[in-house]
């Protein structure tokens, strides 16, 4: 990779959108998790207590839930030291260790309630998409306390998953129906050493989609439903985005490290042109994908209907990593322009602000008749959701930032604090994303010398006008792939002011979504707003709202001081009469509008809402 995030302690948030996610993340998402894990029994299927005639079994994917929150509180503890969640995650990740069995086995559902099914059924059973989690929890374990009792017993799994798979004599040509282990192998020879994971990862990876096909001869599976698994063709001859969208994203993340760790062409060029399919032609608005319901899948290009569109979380939460690491592979804007577009809209609407009540689908309208319910719910029978939440949130703020050799890249310019090796420390000040004035402060940190390197500001797509000043002088600063490169010695008392334009854009979507034919979206800066049914009233299929006009921008009511909501003019159109048909002429009254961030809808009690309205 060319670029790096920062080390988790050295950077930390103080802006008003992404910060108070992250504390509300450690201090209600972690603890309502946990809190889920006891009363479901997850813990106590770790304790291997399930026996037959139980009114609860561990379920198939149990493991992989509880491995995401001991990863998010792994991260969360990296980031800031707290003694009393590092004792919880002592005591959970002692308690993942101790059900694994002698030779290195590690899934509860099959140790206690089917043990004769072990490796039986790839394509469904979750079996190798639980041990990638475990994988990636290990992993964050040892970055965050330095103890390496989780992680060799990772080591000892992924050795006995290396020996039950691959292309030798009385091996298995098996590889996950649900990708996750093929990234989870690449961290976890980062954090080892150990090259032979990454030879694991790229079996994985090659193996999928062969012929004669694995889930066809082996499992019984019809080949027309290969796509769902990204298992129709190799994923290094694929194109297009298909099937599960966040098993394409896990596996695209693990096709992009993979490929980065051990060279390999193919699989890097196979990743970035599906990601060119998805997020040109197969993406929300708000960076959500996988719009069908029926499979959590994509649907064919610019087939993005809004009330029905399925957007799960945990595909938002994919398609952002995958979009930052294509951005650390080769330095080009895009990547961040698409996470930026998830960060803001499409993982956080999944979450509320109080951060313990979820959506698992998160469709752009929402009415009486809508398919999902217009309320988050506590948890969910499969909870993926919420517990991948868990794990996001803590790297947000590493996020907003990359590192090369010679340069720091502010990809996000969220109110911030990056403490850099050299001694320097970068400030970032102001209120994005609800306002485009973004001061840059250099701080003395251990040394006070000057500090020769390229400090990067990334011009976002949204952004058509910007302006830079370094020490009070506007800098004759061109955009270059994105970016804006200002080189220099910095030293403590440096200041770089760095203006974007943030005008209301009403953006319309390509003719061939049929959809959208007809209407527009507001997006300001990188909000995309939505009309919600607590501002305007029932009945927002009724509005249109003209594109010229003079929106205001006005304070959020009921939602966090500091929200900008948009204002306008609209017109509300209806028909006299009660009758189910008529010739009467419809009615059209001018009145009032208001907007709100799309990421905060639903946080003020059931409603209806939508994103995509009517042009007037």
């Amino acid at each position: 990779m060319k670029y790096a995030t920062p080390a988790p302690a050295s950077v930390s948030l103080a802006d008003p959108v992404l910060a108070p996610r992250v504390e509300a993340n450690r201090t209600a998402t972690i603890p309502a998790c946990l809190k889920h894990f006891e009363k479901e029994h997850c813990i106590d299927a770790l304790k291997l207590k399930w026996k037959k005639g139980d009114k609860w079994y561990p379920h198939i994917f149990w493991d992989s839930d509880v491995a995401k929150v001991v990863e998010g509180m792994a991260r969360e503890l990296a980031r800031r030291p707290d003694p009393a969640l590092a004792k919880e995650l002592d005591r959970v990740a002692k308690l993942i260790v101790s059900a694994q069995q002698p030779d290195g086995y590690l899934n509860t559902h099959f140790t206690l309630v089917e043990p004769e099914k072990r490796w039986t059924n790839l394509h469904d059973w979750h079996e190798l998409y639980c041990a990638g989690h475990l994988m990636e929890a290990a992993a964050a374990h040892f970055e965050a306390t330095g103890e390496r009792f989780f992680l060799d017993a990772m080591r000892r799994y992924a050795d006995l998953i290396a020996k039950t798979f691959g292309r030798r004599r009385g091996q298995k040509r098996g590889y996950p129906g649900h990708e996750e282990i093929e990234l989870a192998l690449c961290r976890l020879a980062r954090a080892t050493g150990e090259r032979k994971y990454l030879d694991l990862a790229h079996y994985f990876v090659d193996e999928r989609g062969r012929a004669p096909n694995y889930y066809v001869e082996k499992e019984g599976w019809q080949s027309w439903r290969l796509e769902y698994l990204q298992a129709h063709k190799p994923p290094r001859e694929q194109r297009e985005a298909v099937g599960h969208a966040v098993r394409w994203a896990y596996l695209c993340c693990g096709m992009v490290d993979a490929g980065d760790a051990k060279p390999d062409v193919g699989l890097l060029e196979a990743a970035v042109a599906m990601w060119k399919n998805a997020t040109k032609r197969r993406m929300l608005v708000t960076g959500g994908i996988g719009t069908a319901r029926d499979g959590e899948a994509f649907e064919r290009d610019f087939k993005l209907d809004n009330l029905t569109a399925y957007a799960e979380s945990c595909a938002a939460i994919g398609l952002a990593l995958l979009s930052r690491r294509l951005h650390d592979l080769t330095g080009g804007a895009r990547g961040i322009d698409v996470f930026e577009r998830a960060l803001y809209n499409g993982i956080p609407s999944g979450v509320s602000l109080s951060g313990d009540r979820f959506f698992y689908q998160n469709p752009l309208a929402s009415n009486a008749d809508s398919p999902y319910a217009r309320e988050r719910q506590a948890w969910f029978y499969c909870s993926c959701c919420p517990t991948n939440f868990a794990r996001f949130w803590p790297q947000a703020a590493q996020l907003c930032w990359a590192l090369a050799p010679g340069e720091v890249r502010l990809c996000i310019p969220a109110a911030s604090e990056l403490k850099l090796d050299n001694g320097l420390r970068i400030v970032v000040e102001g209120k994005y994303p609800y306002d485009g004035a973004v001061k840059i402060r250099f701080a003395k940190g251990a040394a006070a010398a000057a500090v020769p390197f390229a400090l990067s500001l990334r011009i976002p797509d949204w952004c058509e006008t910007f302006s830079v000043a370094v020490n009070g002088k506007r800098a004759a600063a061109k955009a270059k792939d994105g970016w804006v490169s200002l080189k220099r010695a910095w030293k403590p008392g440096d200041e770089v002011a760095l203006d974007l334009a943030m005008p209301v854009r009403v953006l319309r979507a390509n003719d061939s979504v049929a959809a959208d034919a007809g209407c527009i979206a507001l997006q300001r800066g990188p909000l995309v707003y939505a009309l919600e049914s607590v501002d305007n009233g029932p009945g927002l299929h009724r509005l249109s709202i003209p594109a010229k006009q003079d929106f205001k921008l006005v304070a959020a009511k009921g939602l966090p001081r500091g929200t900008v909501a948009i204002a306008g003019t609209a017109f509300e159109t209806t028909r006299p009469g009660e009758e189910l048909y008529s010739d009467a002429a419809p009615r059209t009254r001018r009145r009032r509008f208001v907007a709100i961030p799309y990421a905060l809808w639903q946080n003020r009690g059931p409603a209806e809402m939508q994103v995509w309205t009517r042009e007037a």
